[in-house]
């Protein structure tokens, strides 16, 4: 049946986005499993070398020299200005005393030592183990959040959204083999909060409609409310999808990894809000009993004068 405001019939296609999320997440996780992240030395250790040249630095050159050299799993990148560039020396080749910098140095003649910064392989190890339990606690967190303000079964749509998007973020990294390190790291941590804050603004409209169309099935009423706050999710995506692609091309290499996960978890978290968040709370069996205020016993003898 028809409904007010339904310009996009998004639930008669909900199958179709249970299909593709499916496929999406066993790529994701196919792609853990077999490739991996490509951990940076956030993670397993290693050694930052910030150098400075007076003129514009050839990356090409210092890649060449260092690949000839015993560092050839060195990452160059620009830092800054065409003039800085920043060199990630892994675990296996970086030293632990200062006479790398030194060697360095003796590799790239003209180059002026800025900064080096040693990561140890037990920091990393505390950094990955930090990092999951942050993103655990963050789930958690919502979890709860959402069942204090909804329901329960508004709260499996919100957490089954949020894995989704971390899961396909992270599948992303493995099969493209993008440096994972603490900037992508608080990149998931944003779209979390981005992916969350789209699904409440649908999920505070469904509950208004339950209220108010009361004689709509659930499945009219979310396609209402979805409709509803189309405009809203769109402008909002499309303008932070400006400002990470802004990022992208223009904020240098070392900004990369970091803008690439915010572009893909935006783009997946929009979709989520749409076709997870709201369609699990349907197979749920979400209706407007769900959000109505339980009436407490001896309320109306209470109320007498």
């Amino acid at each position: 049946m028809a409904v007010n405001n339904e310009r996009f019939d998004f639930m008669k296609r909900r199958r179709v986005a249970y299909a593709f999320s499916a496929t999406l997440m066993l790529a994701a996780i196919a792609g853990l499993i077999a490739n991996g992240l490509n951990l940076g030395i956030d993670f397993t250790g290693g050694t930052l070398v910030e150098l400075g040249y007076a003129e514009n630095a050839d990356l090409d050159g210092i890649r060449a020299a260092l690949e000839s050299s015993e560092y050839g799993d060195a990452v160059v990148q620009a830092f800054g200005s065409p003039r800085d560039v920043l060199v990630r020396l892994p675990q296996s080749a970086a030293a632990t005393d200062a006479a790398l910098s030194t060697r360095v140095l003796e590799i790239l003649p003209g180059a002026e030592m800025r900064r080096v910064e040693f990561v140890g392989p037990q920091v990393g190890e505390e950094l990955t183990e930090d990092g999951a339990l942050a993103m655990l606690y963050a789930l958690g967190g919502i979890l709860v959040y959402v069942m204090i303000r909804f329901t329960w079964k508004f709260a499996a749509g919100a957490i089954a959204a949020l894995v989704h998007d971390v899961l396909i973020v992270l599948g992303f990294f493995a099969l493209t083999g993008f440096e994972f390190d603490l900037p992508v790291l608080a990149a998931i941590l944003a779209v979390i909060g981005y992916s969350l804050n789209d699904t409440i603004v649908v999920f505070d409209r469904v509950r208004e409609n339950f209220r108010r169309l009361r004689k709509r099935q659930s499945v009219d009423v979310v396609n209402t409310s979805l409709n509803q706050t189309l405009s809203r999710t769109l402008i909002t995506s499309l303008t932070t999808l400006l400002v990470l692609f802004a990022l992208f091309f223009l904020g240098g290499e070392l900004i990369h990894a970091f803008a690439t996960a915010l572009i893909v978890g935006v783009i997946i978290g929009t979709y989520s809000s749409i076709y997870v968040a709201s369609t699990t709370t349907l197979v749920l069996g979400v209706e407007k009993a769900d959000l109505m205020p339980v009436e407490k016993e001896g309320a109306e003898a209470d109320a007498r004068p």
